[in-house]
Order: C-alpha cells, then structure tokens, then sequence
C-alpha cells in the first residue's frame, strides 16, 4: 500500500493544472471504453432542486457516462416493485425548455416524464447505458421479506421486469416504456444490518441476497434471449466491513456485471467532530481507529471475494458540513456544535453551492487524499475536480472497475467534476 501512496501523492500535485485542460484536448481523448462511469439521476430533483435530464444532457454530462443510474423505485410490502411518484416517473410534461430534445410535451403522448425524457437522453447518447435502481435508504423497507424465499424472490423480479424493463405502466398501453432501461440496480440498505429505521432485517438475509441476485439474473437473461439483448445487473454496496460481512457473500459477483461500492457518508454531521467524508485512505492524526476510508472499504470487499475489477468506487458531489468551530487552525477533526446550514438540509450541501461560498481557505492532504475548506468557525469537506482526479488515480492504480457518482444534481453547470473523472478514467 505504500508504493501505491507515493504514487498517488507524486501525481496528485499536479491535479490541479490537469483539470484547467482545454475541452478540445479534454475531447480528444474520446470516451474510455476500460472503466464505467456511473452517475445517479434522482427521481425527485425536476422538484426543488430544479434539475431535469436535459441539464444532464446539455451540460455534457450524459456525453462522459457509461451508465445512468435513476433513483428510486421502491420495493412494496407486497413484495413487487412499484412506481414511488408516477408523476414524476412517466405523467408530468416538459416544456420545450426543459426537454431534452427541445419539443415540448403535448397531451395524449404515450408517455411523459421522466421516463420519456430519458428515451430521449438515450437517443442523443446511444451507447449510454440506464438502469432503474431499487430500493435507497427509503425504498429498502421489505426487501427482506421479498427475497425471504423462492416463490417471493420470482415474484418481486417477475414485477420489477414487467414494470421497468419490459415497460408495462399502469394506465398506460402495454410496453410502452420498453427499451428505456437496460437494466436494474440492487439498492438495497442493507441486507442483514441496519439501515432506514423500521426496515425488516434478517440473519438469512445474507444467503437470500445472492439467491435474489441469482433470480434477477436468471430472469434478465431469460428476456435477452428473446429480445438479444443483455440487461446489466448491479448493486449499489456499503462501505463499512461490518455491513459487508452481515449481508454480502462474494459470490454475488458471479451475477453481477459490476457492484458500487459507498464512497462517501464515512463521517459527517451527526456527529459533533468535523471530518473527512470520503478519504482515499485514512487520515494521519484521525481520531477514530479504526476508521472508514475507500482503500478500507475496497480491501473488505476484496477480502469478501469480490473481483477488483468489478468493484465501482462511488464519489460525492456534495459535502458534509460542521459549524461552531472555535479551536482555529484548519478546522480538521475539531469540535463543533452542530451541522452547517446548507440549502436543503442542515449538514450536507451540493458542490454547485459550496464551491462558490465566500470566506473559506482550501485545504489539501494528498497523501490521505482528502480536502475541505475551513472559514475559522465552518468546515466543509470538499471534493473539487482536482481531488476527484486523483481518487481516479486511485481507480486506476487500484485495479478497479470505475467510478459511480451520487448525484448528478450537485454538479456545476458545466460538469466539472463528471468531466474530471471521465479525463481520469479515459485511457
């Protein structure tokens, strides 16, 4: 792990000059056809975050990914999937400003939505790849009991394929959301450990979670054999080791094309020490131990059985804040009285925002691979463009499959850190 160290360290200076590379150069290097570039499209941002699929589209975004990721459709305690907003997902019509291929949505159309505006996003982008994600941290209440034996794990993927994959919409004619996904990421927080409060946990969960991977498999390719196709299978993955030995078996790779494994969260506001959320490795000086880092994390999946190059880092766009700081210095692993103020919830606030807050020093630890900018009484943890380069070093060096972003909605308007990751990842 050393040598690795000094490499990242040794490139990481210049991080900072690689970002300012012109888009033509930035162009020129075409897009990687060696790592996967995931990022997160919520279901819930056209809503107060303002954000449609053509801000995506039109930032250049959608251009740089492999895979996107719509988030969430939730598991019901009927055990099948479900639509958690059909307004969003396939019934709210887009002006031609919002619309990602400039013709306004007209009554009567087959579809609307979300969901229309990414057959259009794929139209624009052929070779991207968009998968429905199931579950998050509000939609994983009953995925226990749904995967709970082998009548219920055929019957919840028998749903989800019929709703999202082979596209049959309540209300709507047959199939007339077909062809939209490409298939379907396992978000289920957590197997086996706690996760949402109220969510059903059980020991056995471990073992039904690969019997479930294995159903959603069989049944995916089931339908490619009929449509010649092949549906990806994913999973989104914790972070912490213990969450990883309660509900994973390394086995599920064999199912698999790629799981993304949690890359941020690993401090943040609901505690009173400010900290990294998302460390390459852990920090000199930290006052937790053990602590949580993303070499840390890809070592327990590594250690679990899981094939390197099948493991996705996942990366924030937005950044965990403390405030009440008195103790001066850089701020970093100080006390604080509470989480900062941030536009939608107290404690987290996209990178759009903070990299534009006024009054604030940036700090840099390259060797730990973490930043965070610090105003004498507010701290925020802080991956700019040049920090995401390097953790993209660390995907490279690492031996890993690619980089998965949560979400696109934090992002500037122009991509800037979807297009340092794709300049990072592109051979």
């Amino acid at each position: 792990m050393r040598g690795l160290t000094r490499r990242l360290v040794a490139v990481a200076a210049v991080a900072a000059s690689i970002v300012a590379v012109s888009p033509v150069a930035a162009q020129a290097h075409g897009r990687s056809k060696s790592y996967v570039k995931v990022g997160y499209f919520t279901q819930w941002g056209i809503y107060g975050r303002d954000f449609q699929l053509s801000k995506v589209q039109n930032s250049g975004a959608a251009a740089r990914l492999t895979h996107l990721n719509y988030a969430f459709g939730p598991v019901t305690a009927d055990g099948v999937c479900a639509s958690a907003d059909p307004w969003a997902d396939w019934q709210t019509p887009f002006s031609a400003e919002l619309s990602v291929d400039g013709v306004a949505d007209v009554a009567g159309q087959p579809i609307a939505g979300n969901l229309n505006q990414l057959a259009e996003l794929k139209a624009k982008n052929p070779k991207l790849r968009v998968l429905i994600s199931l579950g998050g941290w509000t939609g994983s209440a009953y995925f226990s009991d749904a995967a709970l034996t082998g009548a219920s794990r055929k019957k919840l993927v028998s749903s989800c394929i019929d709703l999202w994959i082979k596209g049959n919409l309540p209300g709507l004619s047959a199939g007339v959301a077909a062809g939209i996904f490409d298939g379907i990421d396992l978000d289920w927080e957590w197997p086996g450990s706690e996760g949402n409060a109220g969510n059903v946990i059980r020991p056995q969960d471990k073992h039904n979670f690969t019997l479930l991977t294995a159903e959603f498999r069989a049944q995916l390719d089931k339908l490619g054999k009929s449509t010649r196709k092949h549906y990806d299978l994913t999973a989104f993955l914790p972070a912490a080791p213990a969450k990883v030995t309660a509900g994973f078996e390394g086995k599920i790779f064999k199912y698999l094309d790629f799981g993304t494994v949690q890359g941020y969260d690993y401090h943040g506001s609901w505690e009173l020490r400010s900290n990294q959320q998302s460390s390459i490795y852990v920090p000199k000086g930290a006052p937790d131990n053990p602590d949580f880092s993303a070499d840390g994390a890809i070592n327990a999946w590594v250690r679990a059985g899981a094939p390197k190059r099948q493991l996705v880092l996942g990366l924030p766009y937005y950044s965990q804040g403390w405030t009440g700081i008195t103790s001066g210095g850089n701020g970093r692993f100080a006390t604080a009285t509470g989480p900062a103020p941030g536009v939608f919830a107290n404690g987290t606030e996209d990178y759009k925002t903070v990299k534009n807050l006024p009054g604030f020093r940036l700090y840099r630890d390259w060797r730990a691979g973490n930043s965070w900018l610090f105003d004498g009484t507010t701290f925020w943890t802080y991956d700019d463009p040049a920090q995401m380069l390097q953790k993209t070093l660390y995907i490279r060096a690492k031996g890993l499959g690619g980089a998965m972003m949560w979400s696109l909605d934090g992002d500037d308007e122009k991509a800037s850190l979807t297009k340092a990751i794709n300049l990072g990842l592109t051979s």
